[in-house]
């Protein structure tokens, strides 16, 4: 269910255009996913193009626990490791299962959040940029984004706020017509708790309203798999464009620091650091006093708060320093690994074509020697061969999928 009232336009339908219709110099996209690649046509030519925008990438994002994998499992089928209470299962970039609706190849993919239980927020921004900026590198373009809220929560507290910023600064501007805010976990609330949630979620500038002004959506999600699809028809609708992030790092070439995300973050840490420090003065404060007035119980337990303090400002400025520093390691490992799975794709992809030519010319062979008259069994053989065919064109999840098996390899534990 939607929060407000809108309509949804309507899929085009591939076309098959002849470039015969076409003036001289006319540049087609013969993809939704096509990038930059373009076919530019001549009148002399005599080919027809088929228009392909089957294939529809949608990523999903939130706070650790908003419900991302289950979402992901309920929509898509998938068996998305999922977490308990606080502690996180997504660590890493997973991309589900593709799935078909209304005639479209959906996939999801399942970020972690930036409050994540085994790794820190440097860790997960890395990570997401590298998965992002391959994704473009390589001409792939999101058709929408996910922002999972609870509507349980009592209030949109420290982590949620923190979560919506990144997701904010990873999107920017320009692409919030193609985002979703989806509330969930209706079923914790009553109907009139949640909606008088909804409603102030979506009325003030501190929530959601500075999105959803700007084109973004506010939808229910009933815990359904109906209620999933609904709300993916929404998405399936939209144009693929570049999140911001995206085209800082691959376009603009700036380091990630120098990110809108990356700016965010090295804030947040500042301010964390510096919060460190005001901290570790009143403990040495303390501290001073507990030595004048020789209270050792005292000064025993101070000294194990300053160790704690200490070893959190030292993880913090770890984190602010790593940021920029391991990004273009990891990024190149990336692509190296990527080359890697590519070549191994390209090498499984020739020995799958061999072998299906094989059984198919197999079968074709029996078709040809059996007698018209044994319809049953002419049928059996017609069958195969059409499982066959079936069968050949399942992949293993596409681009997206050789991109979070990368991911793993770079950023797994």
């Amino acid at each position: 269910m939607r929060y407000g009232q809108s309509s949804v336009a309507q899929r085009p339908d591939s076309k098959a255009i002849s470039i015969r219709d076409l003036p001289d110099n006319q540049e087609i996209e013969t993809s939704s996913w096509a990038g930059s690649t373009s076919a530019t046509a001549k009148a002399s030519m005599t080919i027809t193009l088929v228009v392909d925008d089957s294939d529809v990438t949608v990523a999903v994002m939130g706070a650790t626990g908003s419900g991302k994998t289950t979402f992901i499992n309920l929509a898509s089928g998938s068996n998305l490791r999922i977490g308990r209470g606080l502690q996180s299962c997504t660590s890493i970039v997973q991309v589900a299962q593709p799935f078909e609706l209304e005639g479209r190849s959906v996939t999801l993919i399942d970020t972690p959040g930036f409050d994540d239980t085994t790794k820190s927020d440097s860790d997960i921004l890395r990570m997401i940029a590298a998965f992002l900026a391959t994704a473009y590198e390589n001409g792939k373009k999101l058709a929408g984004v996910i922002y999972i809220h609870r509507i349980s929560d009592f209030r949109m507290g420290g982590i949620s706020t923190r979560n919506f910023k990144m997701f904010r600064q990873l999107c920017g501007e320009s692409t919030l017509k193609n985002v979703v805010i989806v509330t969930n976990m209706w079923g914790e609330v009553s109907p009139e708790l949640g909606e008088a949630r909804e409603a102030e979620l979506a009325s003030q500038d501190m929530f959601f309203k500075p999105v959803l002004d700007k084109g973004a959506l506010l939808l229910r999600h009933e815990n359904t798999r109906d209620s999933t699809h609904g709300i993916l028809k929404y998405i399936i609708q939209n144009h693929p464009l570049s999140l911001q992030i995206q085209r800082e790092l691959v376009d603009q070439k700036k380091d990630i620091s120098q990110t809108a995300a990356g700016e965010e973050l090295n804030r947040e840490l500042m301010e964390q650091i510096q919060k460190h420090r005001n901290e570790m003065r009143m403990l040495q404060e303390e501290m001073k006093e507990a030595i004048r007035t020789k209270d050792e119980e005292t000064k025993r337990e101070l000294e194990v708060e300053t160790r704690k303090l200490q070893t959190e400002m030292n993880r913090v400025q770890t984190d602010a320093q790593k940021l920029a520093s391991e990004y273009n390691e990891e990024k190149g490992r990336l692509e190296r690994r990527m080359q890697e799975l590519s070549e191994a794709a390209r090498q499984e992809s020739e020995r799958a074509t061999a072998e299906y030519n094989r059984q198919l010319s197999a079968l074709r062979e029996q078709l040809d020697r059996t007698s018209s008259d044994s319809a049953a069994e002419r049928s059996n053989l017609l069958r195969q061969m059409d499982e066959l065919r079936r069968r050949s064109h399942r992949g293993g999840g596409g681009f997206f999928a050789m991109v979070g098996r990368a991911i793993d390899g770079i950023f797994g534990i």
